[in-house]
């Protein structure tokens, strides 16, 4: 665990290893690892657990968002669109699932910034340096970074839910694309202005712009209305510095130049999108962070796990940006032995 390796990892300077960081919801194994329970409702001790955690796994940088501090479900429309707990014990939800629009024409009129309000960026800009600052000094030893959730496709997401979404963007993809994306988008650049004046180091833009399979609308519509956009989102924070890693679910492989020509730094990505198209053409020149799959740490054995490690590691390693992780998530089905099976083998490859 080392912020230095951390920090020279986002400037493409060759450290010792490989970077390090996950996306854990394993709860059990935090506990058998620290000796803490991470959902304790007492704060101190699950803080206990997962900065202990951070330290064993040699975390040297931390996944994280925010979006500001009030809930757009507060102020405005918003679909619940019935996601379940991902965590031990967790419930679903799919009876409370509601969508208040009822046609694509509601959809087709609908301005994020009226709807869910404008704000003072120096404010806001205000409220995450303190954001930053509490979280850099609660885990001191790894790069903390900014970022943002709800950009333009998730922003969509979150508000109409996935069938109205969809419906709206069939029914007129252009007065989509041109109104009610740029709501969405102003949203998002006046978030991003704020963060642009924290002390942040990276940001993280996180964006669930494609599927499984990849885009879900055809790929010259994101080319006409979201990697433009894109663009200039990403303009505030790299006039400071500040090092730009995009964040998707699903397999946007077929988007990595596009990203790339918008701005983007660095990857976080699963192991549907390729790790051997990215090294091949920016491995040398961008972050990568990903990507292990995690239905082998769940379905596999321990020969499994270490063939899944050695893929990854030995395409990578090579690249001064590379930053170790399961891209989908360590979820709290995978077998306790096999999570640590996982975490043994990458610090035995992991050497440069």
């Amino acid at each position: 665990m080392s912020y230095e390796i951390g920090n020279k990892i986002l400037n493409l300077e060759f450290t010792e290893r490989v970077g390090r960081t996950e996306y854990c919801a394993h709860t059990a194994l935090v506990r058998h690892i620290t000796g803490y329970d991470p959902l304790s409702p007492d704060p101190e001790e699950s803080y206990k657990a997962w900065k202990l955690f951070y330290e064993w796994a040699e975390y040297d940088f931390l996944w994280f968002s925010h979006d500001g501090p009030v809930d757009w479900g507060a102020v405005g429309r918003v679909t619940d669109m019935g996601h379940a707990v991902y965590m031990e014990g967790g419930i679903d939800f799919r009876d409370k699932v509601y969508c208040p629009f009822r046609t694509p024409e509601e959809v087709l009129s609908f301005d994020a910034v009226k709807e869910y309000g404008s704000f003072d960026i120096d404010e806001r800009a205000a409220f995450f340096q303190k954001v930053y600052e509490d979280g850099q000094k609660a885990y001191p030893n790894l790069v903390f970074p900014g970022g943002y959730y709800k950009t333009l496709i998730s922003g969509c997401i979150q508000a109409f839910g996935w069938e109205m979404f969809l419906l709206a963007v069939g029914t007129d993809p252009d007065r989509f694309g041109d109104y009610v994306l740029q709501g969405f988008f102003e949203l998002s650049l006046a978030n991003i202005k704020a963060w642009a004046k924290t002390s942040i180091k990276a940001f993280i833009c996180h964006d669930d712009m494609v599927w499984t399979e990849g885009a879900f609308i055809h790929p010259n519509w994101y080319r006409k209305y979201v990697f433009p956009r894109y663009k200039k989102l990403w303009e505030p924070l790299k006039e400071k510095g500040i090092k730009v890693l995009f964040c998707s679910d699903g397999n946007f492989t077929e988007f990595i130049d596009d990203f790339v020509e918008a701005g983007a730094e660095g990857f976080i990505f699963e192991p549907l999108t390729s790790l051997e198209y990215i090294v091949e053409r920016y491995g040398k020149t961008h972050i990568i962070v990903g990507n292990a799959d995690c239905r082998v740490l769940t379905f596999g054995g321990k020969e499994d796990i270490e063939k899944e490690v050695k893929r990854c590691i030995d395409t990578a390693k090579h690249c001064p940006g590379f930053i170790m992780a399961v891209g989908n998530h360590i979820p709290p089905n995978i077998p306790l032995d096999n999570a640590l099976y996982y975490f043994e083998f990458v610090r035995k490859y992991g050497k440069r």
